[in-house]
């Protein structure tokens, strides 16, 4: 029984290896549209994916891999592979924020998944919201320019497709509770205290 399970440990290891040589391969040639890896932190497993513009999705094991994997090929491509080394700087700079060692991410961002006033908060979000400060939905909503569409801010930050990095955790509601969060109630308070925010 030994010899057999060797034999198939071997056999597992070499298609390993073979689908690495093809995945780089392919990613030489720029035949990856979508790269992906999970990595580890303090908020659970995180998948990670990028095109050859930049990151573009961030997503929670409570999202479902197979959903997830399922979106990146329906709404960018379906050449996803997984490409770690595409992968490296964010997974250095998630390391780095979660020791907290970095207070701003520097990796290029793909918008692709988010679009029009969406977007704009997103992006608004992303560089005037900082390290360990909040803002509310109706705060955000007048950074972005409309004072009124604190809604739509809301499902903005619901739907962010790069969270944590474009750090819609630190948004709250006006009267201070926390809000829903797309990894969860107890993700957004962990981010949240790991910046220093009570």
């Amino acid at each position: 029984m030994t010899g057999l399970d060797e034999a198939y440990g071997a056999a597992d290891s070499h298609l390993e290896r073979l689908l690495g040589r093809l995945v780089e391969a392919a990613d030489g040639r720029e035949e990856v549209d979508v790269g992906y890896r999970v990595v580890d932190g303090p908020v659970g497993p995180l998948l990670l994916a990028a095109t050859t513009t930049g990151l573009v999705r961030v997503a929670f094991a409570s999202e479902g891999e197979d959903a997830v994997l399922q979106e990146l090929a329906d709404r960018v491509s379906p050449r996803v592979l997984p490409l770690p080394g595409r992968l490296d700087e964010t997974a250095r700079e998630l390391d780095e924020y979660f020791a907290g060692r970095r207070r701003r991410f520097d990796v290029a961002l793909d918008w692709r998944l988010s679009s029009g006033f969406r977007r704009g908060v997103l992006g608004h979000l992303a560089v005037d919201v900082a390290y360990g400060h909040t803002t509310s939905y109706a705060g955000l909503a007048t950074l972005s320019g409309s004072p009124r569409a604190v809604r739509a801010v809301g499902t903005a930050c619901a739907t962010n497709p790069i969270p944590v990095v474009v750090p819609c955790h630190r948004v709250v509601r006006s009267d201070g509770s926390m809000g829903r969060y797309r990894g969860g109630e107890e993700a957004k308070h962990a981010l949240l205290e790991l910046e220093g925010v009570r």
